[in-house]
């Protein structure tokens, strides 16, 4: 990617005898606690959910859920997205993003998208970089958190095009 010594980040899958890495990461990222539902879909998910390794020491992850929209066509839904604070600026997320963005891609899969909240404008920027757009805009999407509306942030895909 660019200059400089490439850092030590390693891509992991999440199995039944990881998952509790990610359980840790999303209490200290996160401010919201995810349910069961959360996890069986970030494990159904495959190679669509990643832990992120930085030197060995786990530093953040990806989790999405695969849907089947009406007429049968898959989309991504990028459940969490995070790095821990002293890790960021790394390329930590980027990695994370571009690894699911290729595997849409290849796979085929025509959409990708999140919900942020509104004042999230860290969050905003980064997907934006990467060919997101706020496609919508949902008040009280959120509960015990403000502000509690979020932006639905989408990519759209065009089959085998890589990254942009």
């Amino acid at each position: 990617m660019g200059s400089g010594r490439e850092v030590a980040i390693s891509l992991d899958g999440v199995r039944d005898k990881n998952v509790m890495q990610l359980k840790k990461l999303n209490t200290v990222l996160f401010p919201v606690r995810y349910n069961d539902k959360y996890y069986a879909d970030a494990l159904a998910s495959g190679e669509f959910t990643k832990l992120a390794y930085y030197s060995d020491i786990c530093v953040g992850s990806i989790a999405c859920r695969l849907e089947k929209k009406e007429g049968g066509a898959i989309r991504v839904y990028i459940m969490t997205l995070g790095v821990l604070a002293p890790y960021r600026g790394l390329g930590i997320g980027t990695r994370l993003l571009n690894h699911v963005l290729d595997l849409c891609s290849k796979q085929n899969i025509p959409e990708i998208y999140l919900h942020v909240q509104t004042n999230n404008e860290d969050a905003i920027n980064f997907y934006k970089k990467f060919g997101f757009e706020i496609t919508e805009t949902i008040k009280n999407y959120y509960t015990n958190i403000e502000p509690p509306d979020c932006f639905v942030l989408t990519k759209f895909i065009t089959p085998s095009q890589g990254k942009k």
